[in-house]
């Protein structure tokens, strides 16, 4: 059967769209072309910025978004009472899909069927299998350029109401530049890194800094939400364990890396119900989570949702890494960043987080924190060591006034 994808949308319907590595370029098509489509319908969209490009909230005045990741178009949708932004994280994501309303239509973009008429998921399993048996209908782009990795979710032919098969370009995501202060800090974090542990790395320009510094390492692993061309440096310089299975969510780069991915002996690909289960994570011995953050205060809390006041971001999979590494056997959480904002007028590094921040960690899943002035390993200190830990490793310009201002809190306290 063929059809378009979005003819059968209707005002009220929930409909959940494919994003990531996976978004639909033809649904993009079909909704500029036709906005009147978009009256009325609530898009579940689970974007990410750098990649995903369909503005769901300008397509029509009465179009609406839900999602769990901030955006320029869902701020501007929030700010029109048209777009809802939810607070869970990756669990209760998984929670909310599996238990929650289910959608009216779920949307996907596939490969064609192979033989036995089974399509793949292609670059994203993260979210797509939690909606879409629940769905009431269901809709597909077979795309002829998807590439066919091994996954633990499959759609057979049978299975869809519609499905339209087009080949259209897949989207690419393009890496950040490392500079001069994401090198110092991925030289910093190597040490800490052991041979044969487990790596989950987020994304940005400091674990492409960190992959040039593993060279050297041998027998990595690697567990974690997205594949990004910092697992390519490492493997191509042989540091990763040739023979260990490689699990993530989503493959996140350009044509390179979904080449790179396509040859990979070990890559599954699998839904966030097992990427981010805790239970799962704490028994990956080593589990070695190293993400970024907006700013860490001194008690050891971590922020890396809001920057001034802004929503930049939702918890994401950073809390159920955070606990999974903490809980493994000698795992460890790193969180890394730069010092400073603002051509260093701003310190990252601040006396606690104020009415502006966001607590994404709170400060007893502290554990590591690394800058460009260097490593603060301060899970087993006290308040006070603490402190003096995280002084150290700010930018020397804003030391003074940090050890001032936790010594007036510290008499409060």
């Amino acid at each position: 059967m063929n059809a378009q994808l979005s003819t059968s949308f209707k005002p009220g319907m929930k409909v959940f769209v494919p994003t990531m590595s996976n978004e639909s370029a033809l649904l993009n098509q079909e909704l500029m072309a036709h906005p009147d489509r978009a009256l009325g319908v609530d898009f579940r969209a689970i974007q990410f910025p750098g990649i995903d490009s369909t503005n769901y909230i300008e397509l029509h005045p009465e179009s609406r978004q839900s999602s769990y990741f901030m955006n320029a178009a869902l701020r501007s949708g929030i700010l029109e009472s048209r777009a809802q932004l939810f607070s869970f994280d990756y669990p209760g994501i998984v929670h909310d899909l599996l238990y929650g309303s289910p959608m009216d239509l779920a949307i996907a973009q596939l490969t064609p069927p192979d033989a036995n008429g089974w399509c793949s998921p292609g670059l994203s399993c993260d979210f797509l299998p939690l909606a879409w048996h629940r769905a009431k209908r269901r809709i597909a782009h077979l795309n002829p350029l998807m590439p066919r990795i091994p996954s633990s979710f499959r759609v057979h032919i049978s299975e869809l109401d519609e499905h339209v098969e087009f080949e259209s370009p897949l989207l690419d995501f393009q890496d950040t530049v490392i500079g001069e202060i994401e090198r110092k800090i991925g030289a910093l974090i190597a040490p800490l890194v052991t041979d044969g542990s487990t790596l989950q790395l987020g994304i940005g320009s400091i674990p492409l800094g960190l992959a040039n510094a593993l060279s050297q390492h041998r027998r990595l692993k690697f567990h974690g939400g997205l594949l990004s061309s910092a697992i390519q440096t490492i493997w191509n310089s042989g540091a990763m364990d040739r023979d260990a299975r490689m699990t993530t969510g989503v493959i996140l780069g350009d044509s390179k890396l979904r080449e790179f991915a396509q040859k990979l002996p070990s890559l599954w690909l699998t839904d966030v119900s097992y990427t981010h289960n805790v239970n799962i994570l704490q028994t990956l011995e080593g589990l070695t989570a190293i993400n970024g953050a907006i700013e860490v205060d001194l008690f050891g809390q971590v922020n890396s949702e809001r920057s001034d006041g802004i929503f930049q971001a939702g918890p994401g999979g950073l809390p159920a890494f955070a606990r999974g590494a903490l809980a493994a056997p000698n795992g460890r959480l790193i969180i890394c960043f730069p010092a400073t904002a603002k051509k260093g007028t701003v310190s990252r590094i601040v006396p606690s987080l104020g009415t502006r921040s966001m607590c994404t960690l709170p400060r007893y899943l502290a554990d590591t924190i690394v800058t460009e002035y260097g490593v603060a390993e301060i899970k087993k200190l006290s308040s006070d060591a603490r402190a003096e830990a995280l002084i150290k490793i700010a930018a020397p310009e804003h030391q003074q006034a940090l050890a001032m201002a936790w010594a007036e809190m510290r008499g409060q306290l």
